[in-house]
């Protein structure tokens, strides 16, 4: 089996060109936005930029792709007016990442903004239903474990796993585990025994199988300390044996890896990317 490793990739210019970041830096699996991260506006597609994105995605045997959702998009908030406008840009990138033919929508949880985590989890799984049932995606929406920051809701397994249980259509629905997330929640994922204890917990609630994606994301912060903090590979807290480990796990092999470290120029996604590539056992 070919592993998927990749970063996420810039979409200035055309949709398509993204697939050209990607190819140009040895990645056969990516990331985007499908539009800007900080803002509700999205024009629409090309038809011709559609065409070649599929062509190019096709000719690079670069797959899987994923989108993740803007950040401003909340669907676990208390405010109504932020909620309904909510769903409706999920459904909107959903739409786009279907247009593309895009294999994954990776998404956040959310905030409760203090009404409690029971709250906001049902108020996320309320949203989701709804986007499931009116956008009929085929992509498949990946729920992104959180570090557990302010009031965020999925910084553990077991948030994820009610979100699930309260869907409709479960199955339409799988998981991105964010290595540095994981590790600033509170799982012990630097040790080989912690490692085995976290993934057999996660596959008891929710099952490996869920894991389509994951954010294979070094930490500058510490073990639980719920601040989510990125880091180059191999420059922060988690331990290049730990990250060799987590990529050669059995439970991962059928993931796509895909790398959300710091860049200011490609020489950075270069550099993790040969360190990440050096961590597969032949």
């Amino acid at each position: 089996m070919t592993r998927r490793i990749g970063v996420h990739v810039s979409i200035a210019g055309k949709i398509w060109e993204s697939l050209e970041r990607a190819k140009a830096l040895g990645c056969n699996t990516m990331q985007i936005f499908s539009r800007n991260p900080r803002g509700w506006q999205a024009a629409e597609f090309d038809p011709s930029d559609i065409a070649n994105f599929k062509k190019l995605k096709i000719a690079y045997d670069i797959a899987p792709v994923a989108v993740h959702i803007p950040y401003i998009i909340n669907l676990a908030t208390p405010v109504d007016g932020l909620y309904k406008k909510s769903i409706v840009a999920y459904v909107e990138d959903v739409s786009r990442a279907d247009v593309l033919g895009i294999e994954y929508v990776v998404t956040h949880l959310g905030s409760h903004v203090g009404t409690g985590e029971d709250k906001g989890i049902e108020r996320f799984s309320a949203a989701l239903n709804q986007i499931i049932n009116k956008a009929k995606p085929k992509t498949m929406i990946l729920l992104e474990n959180t570090a557990g920051s302010g009031s965020c809701i999925g910084y553990r397994f077991e948030h994820i796993k009610r979100i699930i249980d309260a869907l409709d259509h479960p199955e339409r629905v799988g998981v991105c585990l964010d290595t540095a997330h994981t590790f600033e929640s509170g799982y012990d994922i630097k040790s080989k025994i912690g490692l085995e204890k976290t993934l057999k917990k996660f596959d008891k609630l929710i099952g490996l199988n869920k894991i389509k994606v994951v954010h294979f994301n070094y930490s500058l912060s510490e073990l639980d300390s719920h601040v989510d903090r990125h880091q180059h590979i191999g420059k922060g807290n988690i331990g290049l044996a730990a990250m060799k480990r987590i990529i050669n796990h059995p439970g991962l092999k059928s993931a796509a890896f895909i790398l959300e470290t710091p860049k200011n120029t490609d020489k950075d996604d270069k550099m993790n990317l040969k360190i990440v590539k050096g961590f597969i056992k032949k």
